[in-house]
């Protein structure tokens, strides 16, 4: 008796079987998904074929290199033992394969901060072409591609494409026209991507594939569990790549955990403001990064977030006028304002505006916004920061910022991660935690009464005041 070609583990058959137009799967790192996932591309374009129909398979994988070796290591064979038998039967032509360019033109792109330029640029394909016209094509994932091309749409270990949202937005759309398939695999990396939220959306219009390393060896899959573990000699690998474990990038200075301890939902109502003295950070940007204004109400020991203020592309008077409302809004004992770059101007109309006392400016550096960083995280480990919940950005934004340790052994933070800013939230709350760690001593005006005549008595007055009005004292 002839062996198979390809022997499939029931877990990969399971998920070839689904026929489901929304389909997620979440499988072990060698698990053999993409391979499962290319037999269901493969197998439809035959079936098209054998009806004399076509069909179109778009895969954007996470890199150029990756949508090459799916192209070459699971499709290319898959299609050719088709048409070993396939072929003889229906004296076709055998499939061509070929790479080829998608060109992305320059254009705009709508952003949270407005239009943003994008030059052109050329992308490798590889694709494969049925006698029919059925067809499969293989490209590395950016927004203009998942846009350009129609059909069915497999996202290949889709958590690790770069700006998986911007991904999404520009894919789905064209998916959803004339219901086509799509298909969505990958493991884990980390919780601040698309492929977590669809993984873990509380819908019932996906259908889920979960497998990881022990069920997928209960099924058949030749691994060694205990000697691949120990040969890793990771445990966070292991359980990410392997257990598949939602896990935060190690480098990530504030967890997702720390952040969700945080939270409070009675935070982020500017109705709720007590009338307590406030504390504000504002984290400053015009073309590219957001302008953010972040508010916290010292009420009863703890920082309260108040109010969250974002604004993208605009003018600076106009983000200069959303600042006054803050102060117009609530009791600001003091403000500090990135002062970097272009901050220095909209720092000194501030400070021309509400004074100088309330107002500080903060050129930011390594050891600055070390420090800054380490407070904000002071108050989420003590209990003492309350920030708003079920804001998925603003986790995002502030599980964004990386800790990275240099050559040297300097520590330094970088922002980075699948988010519309670039830690500007994080930053304006490191700078409202920041004004609030200096003291606070309310001030008071108390009246010198006259003790009597004579000019020795005014004198006396005139020297008790003059720090209210200089040499001049009274007048």
């Amino acid at each position: 008796m002839t062996e198979p070609a390809i022997t499939w583990k029931p877990y990969q058959k399971a998920w070839m079987q689904d026929q489901s137009r929304f389909k997620i799967g979440m499988i072990t790192r060698r698990g053999g998904k993409t391979f499962a996932a290319s037999g269901e591309v493969v197998d439809d374009c035959v079936q098209a074929e054998s009806s004399n129909s076509k069909t179109r398979w778009t895969i954007l994988s996470r890199s150029e290199l990756a949508a090459k070796e799916v192209i070459n290591e699971a499709i290319k064979p898959m299609t050719e033992a088709y048409y070993a038998a396939y072929g003889v039967l229906t004296r076709r032509k055998p499939p061509t394969y070929a790479e080829g360019e998608f060109l992305q033109p320059a254009h705009t792109r709508l952003t949270v901060d407005g239009e943003v330029f994008v030059p052109a640029a050329t992308y490798r394909t590889q694709e494969v072409t049925f006698p029919g016209g059925s067809r499969v094509m293989a490209i590395s994932a950016n927004p203009a591609a998942a846009r350009g091309f129609g059909g069915n749409l497999l996202l290949d270990e889709f958590a690790f494409h770069m700006d998986s949202r911007a991904v999404w937005s520009a894919a789905f759309p064209v998916v959803a026209q004339g219901k086509h398939k799509l298909r969505v695999i990958s493991t884990p990396n980390g919780r601040g991507n698309k492929f977590y939220d669809l993984m873990t959306a509380g819908d019932s219009i996906w259908s889920r594939h979960i497998v990881d390393i022990y069920e997928a060896v209960k099924q058949g899959l030749p691994i060694d569990i205990d000697e691949v573990r120990a040969a890793l000699n990771d445990e966070q690998a292991w359980g990410q790549e392997f257990e598949l474990k939602w896990l935060d990038t190690a480098a990530a200075w504030l967890t997702y955990e720390l952040i969700a301890s945080a939270e409070m939902l009675t935070a982020g109502m500017p109705g709720l403001y007590q009338g307590g003295p406030c504390y504000v950070g504002v984290d400053i940007g015009a073309r590219k990064d957001l302008y953010v204004i972040w508010v916290l109400e010292a009420v009863d020991g703890q920082l309260i977030t108040r109010e969250i203020v974002e604004m993208g592309k605009g003018k600076l008077r106009a983000k200069h006028k959303r600042l006054a409302e803050v102060f117009a809004r609530y009791h600001v004992v003091r403000c500090f304002m990135d002062q970097t770059g272009m901050g220095e101007k909209p720092v000194e109309d501030a400070q021309a505006e509400f004074g100088e006392a309330r107002v500080q400016g903060v050129l930011f550096s390594v050891p600055t916004k070390l420090d800054l960083a380490t407070g904000f995280k002071e108050g989420m480990e003590d209990g003492t920061l309350k920030i708003p919940a079920g804001r998925p950005m603003l986790r995002a934004d502030l599980n964004s910022i990386k800790s990275v340790i240099g050559t040297t052994g300097t520590r330094r933070l970088l922002a980075s991660g699948d988010t519309d800013g670039h830690g500007d939230r994080f930053w304006a709350g490191a700078l409202a935690r920041q004004a609030a760690n200096l003291p606070y001593q309310p001030m008071d005006y108390r009246a010198v009464k006259l003790g009597g005549a004579g000019g020795r008595d005014l004198e006396r007055l005139v020297r008790a005041t003059r720090g209210i009005r200089a040499i001049k004292g009274l007048w």
